[in-house]
């Protein structure tokens, strides 16, 4: 169904063309102050100009032509040309009612649906999440969860990191600790073990303690790159030790993924493209896009109209190796073979801008993709500490996403406690959901890419702009509507526009907010912006606040009027419903 927006500006685009001006100076946005009004309109300024009239005429005559509109009940001219509107409230009702009764609450899918590909997650294997996974996590599943929701085709691929240097420092590290394996022996033709020569806590250990050394050791790290380049060219022992390393590694990563209800379609790594790389490369060489530079294999993306330095890209080592920049240019490769998708966004940190900027550029100038196909970095910050600073454990380490998860449950926990006797397991269980919305919401709220400060205390509070807060709103909801519903077992819901009578201040703010779901979600489509989502929710929590404190429901006496409100509520929660599943979150039944 239309926005009511797009309702409104019909009429007052209606209103300049049959004032002899043109239409496309009737645009209309949210009132800046909603104390004078809802709606507004700027074009008569704009108009002026073009007929050489003063800006309040045109915007008088417009009022003027508006005041037999069925969807504005008040409209004013206001100097030096403002045009201020105030919604017909029985429009707004039924306009209401309209979208109770649609799926969805009537948001419009798209009318050609896209193949979508969100690159998101991007962990390595063999190391375990860390704090410094959250964000991807969280922002790719909700961009993937929108875009779903909008219509698209999408498809969530968690591109595992699973082809680089990390790989040469686990093989060499396994060898410093056990090298009579039979995976360095050279002379071993037989079966290698179908059991891992380790245990996840094995290979959790085994990454730092390599990639420490390589640091300090010279001819370590040295090492760990000739095997890098050696697995990465088929050696059958390193190819063998790397199916165990995924194995081990990836059930944790899932495992771990679930715990923040992060989901992907696809579980494809870097190395399932390695295949593409020697003909890629060659490609580009045959087009006369790269050259040799310095012993490595580049490609020159700089344009005329650059204001900076883009440096070339390059797409293969001296000896041979590939680059994270190879294998994400043989990914494009393998995902338009698979999809042919018309939209790529990745999630990563925003300090990987210039990669990106330069593997876009490779895939454009080396045709990969179609001239039309939109590549999109969204870049996000980081996530710090009280002290403004990277986030840390209390001894100073990186903190791993599973002790934050549950850092976090501890602290809704005593929460959920303190509001009520409660059975332990069913408390327990409340503080999950809850302290996932805490996370996910503490960290969707901001900007993408903006930093934020991870203030525990603070996401986990029940009151304020937190997840908490939007859940126990829509808990409160559910009671009131048990309430009624347990009182008036069988009887016929009410529609939002059941009589024409007066509506409070409150009940006015609530539905005007309600209908304004389909453009916000809209708009975070369009600018791949959750925090659009999670800026709505809490208005439109807070507003049902307000509603609630100042309206007796479930003790109103007039029935019809109290049927609407239930009515009205009930959409409310559907709505706050479908934005925290966007977000990636749920609601329990109480707290």
């Amino acid at each position: 169904m239309k926005k009511l927006i797009e309702i409104i500006a019909e009429d007052v685009k209606e209103a300049f063309s049959a004032c002899g001006y043109k239409e496309e100076f009737g645009v209309v946005s949210l009132s800046n102050r909603p104390d004078l009004c809802q709606y507004q309109c700027n074009g008569a300024m704009a108009a002026a100009k073009q007929y050489k009239t003063a800006p309040i005429e045109i915007a008088k005559a417009v009022a003027e032509q508006l005041s037999g509109s069925e969807t504005i009940a008040e409209v004013n001219a206001v100097m030096p040309g403002f045009i201020n509107m105030k919604v017909n409230e029985e429009f707004l009702a039924v306009y209401l009612q309209e979208m109770s009764e649609q799926d969805d609450c009537g948001f419009e899918k798209a009318k050609q649906p896209l193949t979508i590909i969100v690159d998101y997650g991007g962990p390595n294997v063999a190391k375990p999440l860390h704090i410094g996974h959250l964000r991807s996590a969280v922002i790719g599943e909700s961009v993937k969860r929108i875009c779903r929701f909008a219509g698209h085709r999408v498809i969530g691929d968690v591109h595992l990191g699973d082809l680089g240097l990390q790989m040469g420092l686990v093989i060499e590290g396994l060898r410093e600790k056990a090298p009579k394996l039979p995976y360095f022996d050279e002379s071993y033709t037989g079966e290698y073990p179908k059991e891992p020569p380790f245990s996840l806590a094995e290979l959790e250990e085994i990454y730092p303690a390599a990639s420490a050394l390589s640091k300090q050791n010279a001819e370590f790290k040295e090492r760990a790159q000739r095997t890098t380049l050696q697995f990465q060219q088929g050696n059958r022992a390193y190819c063998a030790l790397w199916r165990h390393i995924m194995n081990v590694s990836v059930p944790d990563l899932r495992r771990n993924y679930d715990k923040l209800n992060v989901t992907f379609d696809v579980w494809k790594g870097e190395s399932d493209v390695q295949p593409y790389i020697p003909d890629m490369v060659n490609d580009l060489i045959a087009q006369g896009l790269a050259h040799e530079s310095q012993g490595a294999t580049v490609v020159d993306v700089q344009e005329e109209s650059d204001t900076k330095e883009i440096p070339p890209c390059i797409v293969r080592k001296s000896d041979g190796g590939a680059l994270y920049a190879t294998s994400d240019l043989a990914t494009i490769l393998e995902r338009e073979k698979l999809y042919a998708p018309n939209r790529y966004i990745y999630l990563a940190d925003k300090r990987q801008e210039m990669h990106f900027t330069q593997v876009f550029r490779v895939a454009r100038k080396a045709g990969f993709v179609e001239q039309g196909t939109e590549l999109t970095f969204l870049g996000f910050g980081t996530m710090n500490g009280k002290d403004g600073k990277p986030f840390k454990t209390r001894d100073g380490g990186v903190m791993r996403l599973e002790q934050l998860i549950a850092d976090t449950n501890g602290e809704v926990l005593k929460k959920v406690r303190e509001n009520r006797e409660i059975a332990e397991e069913e408390a327990e269980e409340i503080a999950g959901t809850v302290a996932l919305a805490a996370i996910k919401y503490g960290d969707l709220s901001n900007q993408a890419a903006k930093d934020y400060i991870f203030d525990l205390e603070r996401f986990a509070s029940f009151e304020g702009n937190t997840g908490p807060y939007i859940l126990y709103t829509m808990v409160r909801i559910k009671s009131i509507l048990a309430k009624y519903h347990a009182g008036n077992t069988g009887k016929k819901p009410v529609a939002i526009n059941a009589v024409i009578r007066e509506y409070g201040a409150d009940e006015i703010a609530l539905m005007l907010l309600a209908a304004r779901f389909n453009d916000v979600i809209e708009h975070a489509y369009e600018e791949t912006a959750p925090h659009k989502i999670c800026q709505y929710v809490y208005e439109l929590a807070d507003a049902f606040s307000s509603f609630y404190h100042n309206n007796k429901i479930i003790a109103e006496p007039d029935e019809v009027k109290q049927g609407e409100w239930i009515s009205l509520i009930t959409l409310v929660l559907r709505l706050l419903e479908i934005c925290i599943d966007l977000l990636g979150f749920s609601a329990p039944d109480r707290m």
